[in-house]
């Protein structure tokens, strides 16, 4: 008796494949959800990422870090495309912003009552976008809601080095926060948010309670002259990316993939493109939406929940809630000493 090749063995035919003609049949009503709820975020020709659409008015999410680099915003809605887009808040905790769009009678999502959804569920995104029409990607939730920790823990962008005079400035990491705020070689470290810091270790004590976004008051002697600076917190990975051997394998990643309160893990193979947009189940509603392409195993989902929340409180114009301070996480400490060396 013949048999087929090996490799043919183990191949199905094309139609059958994830992302073959019959299996998108299947979910061709979430493909019309996402035809009509997601917006796709263009940097004048070029795709950038997604959006959720959360009112008939035009109000949509987006992934922040990646819109507020874009040089000219275009959000198309189905098959029309807005040119006139609107910042009107972020979220830095959550990486998330709202814009706003003139339009009228658009479809906003309609949200799940839960994200809980047990492993292995089908879950569906966009993928890539030809002219006029979605196209989708699916997968599989593939572990329970968690927090995502910054990796390499929270960076102010300095490198201090303990003298007498105090934390004397060695080092200001380029397109840091610290950088920003205009901190400067020499300078000298008196306060954060308004407490004395002799050591490194009560910086750290500080630090370690806050999230990416926060910003830490510093009080600076520099020269004769006391100054005070606004320093925003961002996670190691962030400012100063050394790529795995993961990562090498894994093609493109969100720039900004953790430090994120909870999050919905799904393994949707998408990438730093894809992200932005919601997140829908078999019933075509709203479980979450996409804030990373983490590896070429995770992608990572705000819960509906909490997107709920963060619309709510950028549509009153308000920014990120603070939360309470969390326990001590060991990791982030060993990283930040690594950041902030007491030499």
């Amino acid at each position: 008796m013949a048999h087929a090749p090996l490799s043919a063995q183990y191949s199905l035919e094309a139609p059958k494949r994830s992302t073959g003609s019959e299996l998108l049949a299947v979910f061709e009503p979430q493909r019309q959800v996402l035809q009509s709820s997601s917006a796709l975020i263009m940097d004048g020709r070029d795709e950038s990422g997604y959006g959720v659409v959360i009112s008939p008015e035009g109000h949509i999410l987006t992934k922040a870090s990646e819109f507020t680099r874009l040089k000219k915003p275009l959000v198309v809605v189905d098959k029309k495309r807005y040119k006139e887009v609107k910042l009107l808040g972020i979220d830095k905790q959550w990486d998330v912003c709202l814009i706003k769009i003139d339009a009228k009678d658009l479809k906003p999502v309609e949200y799940a009552e839960s994200s809980e959804l047990a492993l292995g569920s089908w879950v569906v995104t966009n993928g890539a976008t030809s002219r006029f029409r979605r196209r989708l990607l699916m997968g599989v939730i593939s572990a329970k809601p968690h927090r995502i920790p910054p990796a390499g823990g929270l960076m102010l962008g300095l490198t201090l080095k303990k003298e007498d005079a105090g934390l004397v400035v060695q080092k200001v990491t380029a397109n840091s926060g610290a950088k920003d705020a205009g901190l400067k070689q020499k300078d000298v470290v008196l306060t954060a948010n308004g407490k004395s810091v002799k050591e490194v270790k009560e910086l750290l004590e500080i630090i370690e309670q806050l999230h990416t976004g926060s910003r830490v008051e510093l009080g600076i002697k520099r020269g004769d002259e006391d100054m005070s600076f606004e320093v925003e917190l961002a996670p190691k990975e962030q400012l100063m990316p050394k790529p795995s051997r993961n990562d090498m394998m894994s093609g493109d990643f969100s720039t900004r993939r953790s430090d994120f309160p909870r999050v919905v893990q799904h393994s949707i193979l998408g990438n730093s493109k894809s992200v932005g947009g919601p997140l829908l189940n078999l019933e075509g509603q709203c479980v979450g939406m996409n804030i990373a392409r983490a590896n070429r195993a995770e992608s990572f989902a705000i819960p509906c929940e909490e997107l709920q929340k963060i619309a709510a409180r950028l549509m009153a114009g308000e920014g990120a809630a603070e939360q309470p301070p969390k326990a001590p996480d060991e990791t982030a400490e060993k990283s930040l000493r690594v950041v902030i060396p007491d030499q």
